[in-house]
């Protein structure tokens, strides 16, 4: 009787061990996965939000120009790329970086 008593005291520790490892493989996971990306996404975010008209961009496909139009209610770009002057439309999300430097008061 203690036999089975011992036992299954036994089996609940490597019950609790197990757990105790899943919660910190997770918490591994989140700090080297899960927490930098959304960080990235955030700045991207906030970097898309606050591209303003005359501010030279670069998109995600590579293509380099300045912004010279904004739509109010969509998400859409009116770039003007090269020295022909050339216009297209493109979307907030397609925008790589913003390669003009603002001062920031505040």
């Amino acid at each position: 009787m203690t036999f089975f008593l011992a036992a299954s005291s036994n089996s609940s520790a490597g019950l609790w061990w197990t757990i105790i490892y899943m919660v910190a493989i997770f918490g591994i996971f989140y700090l080297i996965l899960i927490r930098p990306q959304s960080k990235k996404r955030k700045k991207e975010e906030k970097m898309r939000n606050s591209v303003q008209i005359g501010d030279n961009i670069t998109t995600i496909g590579g293509i380099v120009g300045r912004v010279v139009g904004m739509k109010e209610n969509s998400e859409i770009l009116i770039i003007e790329t090269g020295t022909d002057r050339a216009k297209m439309k493109i979307k907030k999300w397609a925008i790589g970086s913003v390669d003009t430097i603002h001062d920031d008061a505040g």
